[in-house]
């Protein structure tokens, strides 16, 4: 990996990752108690990141057969309504406003599950039960490794042996890009079951990063009218299995197209790294997003205290 990679707060949390995901493992069997039993009717809400990585983790319990599995934005009320055995709230920070919410208005209704990088947190303090992540959390406003890990414990917490994603992850750190990605001035990205999620997070981080012009869909949908904005500007770019055919018809646009057998996880990380390469290539500081900050806080909603601040400061 390069200089320019570690050089920042995002690259050096980019390179990170395989060592967080083994001790993701190693919590997901001591704190198996826990996670959402199987059987289980569950909620999982988040936001930006979050709620992508909900998205992925809820589409793949139910395809392991592990319960019923529905993913929201925080900002979303079904879930109190709706007769889950279990929220689990997933939030880098513990203080993003609609999280801390949702879970203030699920107390004595729902019970709560918070994955969280401070535990100590608004968020945290909500919760009726906590995984603490905290050596996941980032100093970066762009989320990488606390997504990555917090859907690798999940994982883990069904069943996945995570050997081979860890073993991809440090191929994909250490292999070099193609140049011809970053020529690319358009980017999509497709998935399929439970890796749409990860296409949509694998969209946000260009778009966070690089300012990239990027779209998201679910593989099949991409070709009832989405591939018409492709040609030979595009990277179009399969997470995980790619579908019989696919391959073909985007070819025919012109534009590049970009599948393996890689760990979709794994696969994500490959993109996080594309994204800063693409930040370097534009001049831009991928440790400085334009218009976002680290946790978004409402006005007139929840304020952190000044303990809870200097937490976050320091994380």
């Amino acid at each position: 990996m390069s200089t320019r990679m570690t050089s920042t707060h995002v690259g050096a949390e980019i390179a990170g990752q395989p060592d967080c995901w083994r001790r993701a493992a190693e919590t997901a069997d001591r704190d198996a108690a826990l996670l959402p039993a199987r059987g289980e009717r569950v909620a999982v809400v988040g936001c930006g990141t979050s709620y992508f990585i909900a998205r992925a983790y809820a589409a793949l319990r139910e395809s392991l057969g592990a319960g019923e599995t529905d993913a929201f934005p925080a900002s979303d009320a079904t879930p109190l309504g709706r007769g889950y055995d279990r929220i689990v709230a997933l939030t880098r920070s513990g203080i993003t406003t609609e999280v801390v919410d949702l879970l203030a208005r699920a107390a004595g209704r729902v019970p709560t599950l918070v994955v969280t990088g401070v535990p100590d947190s608004p968020a945290g303090r909500l919760a009726d039960r906590i995984v603490d992540l905290g050596f996941a959390d980032e100093r970066s406003v762009v989320q990488t490794r606390f997504a990555t890990t917090a859907l690798q414990l999940l994982r883990a917490g069904l069943g996945v042996d995570l050997g081979p994603a860890i073993a991809d992850a440090e191929l994909v750190l250490y292999e070099q890009l193609p140049a011809a990605w970053e020529r690319r001035g358009q980017f999509t990205f497709l998935g399929t079951g439970w890796t749409v999620g990860l296409a949509d997070e694998a969209a946000l981080k260009l778009r966070e990063v690089a300012r990239a012009w990027t779209e998201s869909y679910a593989a099949m949908e991409y070709r009832h009218g989405p591939i018409s904005i492709s040609d030979r500007s595009s990277l179009v770019c399969c997470i995980g299995p790619e579908p019989s055919g696919l391959r073909d018809e985007v070819d025919s646009t012109g534009a590049l197209f970009a599948a393996d057998a890689i760990d979709p996880v794994a696969a994500l990380v490959r993109v996080q790294r594309l994204a800063v390469a693409l930040a370097d290539r534009r001049g831009l500081n991928p440790d400085r997003p334009r218009h976002i900050s680290r946790s978004v806080i409402l006005a007139g909603a929840f304020r952190p205290t000044a303990s809870d601040a200097a937490r976050i400061l320091r994380s």
